[in-house]
């Protein structure tokens, strides 16, 4: 279950009420700075933008691919935790706005996570630390730490432990090669 809180509206949906949840300046500062960051090379000075102007919580070494689209209305909303992969033109939101209710929820990313191209990420979901997410994945509920999820909807691939076996008999993970010599 997605931790997001409820706000009903009344009259037109909830979108023609955006600008009574969130300040008009807010969303275009918020909007200037992810273009921004979309296009830029740097992954340093993405996560300076990010932590500076957006204040989200970003951990060291995490690097946004280019064209990660965060959430303009509430990115404060998003943490994610250190040396993280976000893949190419993935989006993370942080609200959701329906026709007789907004929703708005925390979205937490765990420390060394992989999230691959082309993802998206609903309100009020937490990806465990060291998780994987297969590209193109609509993450609609949590995902457990070590575990490799995809798909559309959303299933676990491999738990952590099975993930752990596979490795172990996978030759490509032997690394006791590099001790040798």
């Amino acid at each position: 279950m997605r931790k997001t809180t409820r706000y009903p509206v009344e009259g037109a949906n909830s979108l023609w009420h955006v600008y009574k949840t969130v300040p008009f300046f807010k969303v275009v500062k918020n909007f200037t700075v992810i273009q921004a960051a979309r296009y830029t090379p740097f992954l340093g000075m993405k996560n300076w933008l990010y932590r500076t102007f957006l204040k989200m919580d970003v951990g060291e070494q995490t690097s946004f691919a280019l064209m990660v689209m965060l959430d303009i209305m509430f990115p404060e909303k998003i943490s994610v935790g250190r040396n993280t992969v976000i893949g190419y033109n993935t989006t993370i939101l942080a609200h959701e706005y329906l026709i007789t209710e907004y929703r708005l929820g925390p979205v937490e990313i765990g420390s060394e996570v992989m999230i691959g191209a082309n993802t998206t990420i609903l309100p009020g979901i937490s990806i465990g630390d060291g998780a994987i997410v297969s590209a193109g994945t609509l993450v609609h509920k949590d995902v457990p730490a070590g575990a490799f999820v995809g798909g559309n909807p959303m299933r676990i691939i491999y738990t952590k432990e099975q993930l752990a076996e596979r490795r172990a008999e996978d030759p490509i993970y032997d690394q006791s090669f590099i001790n040798e010599g």
